[in-house]
């Protein structure tokens, strides 16, 4: 399957990176005023005067979280990230696929800090064999169904793996998956090894809601309006789970009037291109 994936947003600016780091690298939406909406409808719009386009993922489907019916009736299509292994695994991917989400695994892997029990089951690790590792990642995208793409659940210390990433995305590339790079280290290899193998990439830029309030949550959308107005595009990534409600309610308020006052227009990830998936790395996070 042809699978491609656009990717423009580059590095923050210094302010928004620092703004970003503080906050664990995690993004949020504001509704722009009434008397803001001139500037940002021009801000929004790329030179050849086309919408800029932000995609929402949303991570950790897969375990009755809250936020679950919130997050996949909200009024755009998105990417919808399901964990392997879970109990509603099954049923969150098979709704979002109704509903015309695009449905990714989300795959466990080690962080650097944090207990391998916080992953869930079927987690990859920097001490398994490739054969254990290609095992893993073959059962977790057959338990997903729908699954077009992949993206590391944690995963800051295998994704600067390269002997591990290796493995995990040419079982990708075997079953037509793009790979959705979360950013969780600024050693990521993820990049490096996708241009190799010839694996479709897209890039995390921000994430939604580290800070369980709606206040960051709403804080961090500013961000993105602020990135915007520098950038073609832009990757966010918010969670089901403690922040969903929150973060789910702040996308609801915020969309209409992003798309209407700043004409932005919301994409799945799978429609963001990627001419070269060797972008410098902007979000650490553990």
């Amino acid at each position: 399957m042809n699978v491609k994936i656009k990717r423009t947003c580059l590095l923050l600016a210094a302010g928004v990176v620092a703004i970003s780091l503080s906050a664990g690298g995690r993004l949020g939406l504001a509704g722009a005023e009434g008397a803001e909406a001139e500037p940002d409808q021009k801000a929004a719009q790329s030179e050849g005067g086309q919408p800029r386009q932000v995609a929402i993922v949303i991570d950790d489907f897969g375990n009755n979280m809250n936020g679950t019916e919130e997050m996949l009736n909200l009024p755009i299509k998105f990417t919808v990230a399901v964990m392997p292994f879970m109990p509603t695994t099954k049923q969150d991917a098979e709704e979002a696929h109704r509903l015309g989400h695009d449905v990714i695994v989300h795959m466990p892997m080690e962080p650097n800090k944090g207990l391998k029990s916080w992953l869930g089951p079927g987690a990859i690790t920097t001490d398994m064999s490739d054969a254990e590792i290609r095992k893993r990642v073959e059962e977790a995208i057959n338990e997903v169904p729908h699954a077009i793409g992949m993206n590391n659940h944690m995963g800051s210390k295998v994704t600067a793996d390269e002997r591990v990433m290796r493995v995990v995305l040419q079982v990708c590339k075997e079953r037509g998956l793009f790979f959705l790079d979360s950013r969780t280290t600024f050693k990521t290899v993820v990049p490096k090894v996708t241009q190799e193998l010839g694996v479709p990439l897209v890039s995390n830029d921000v994430f939604l809601d580290d800070v369980y309030t709606e206040a960051h949550i709403s804080k961090q959308i500013g961000i993105v309006r602020k990135f915007l107005e520098q950038h073609d595009n832009c990757v966010v990534i918010g969670h089901v789970g403690v922040p969903g409600k929150k973060t789910a309610a702040v996308l609801r308020q915020s969309i209409p009037a992003m798309q209407s006052n700043e004409h932005v227009q919301f994409v799945k990830a799978a429609d963001m291109l990627s001419p070269s998936p060797s972008d410098p790395f902007i979000l650490p996070n553990p």
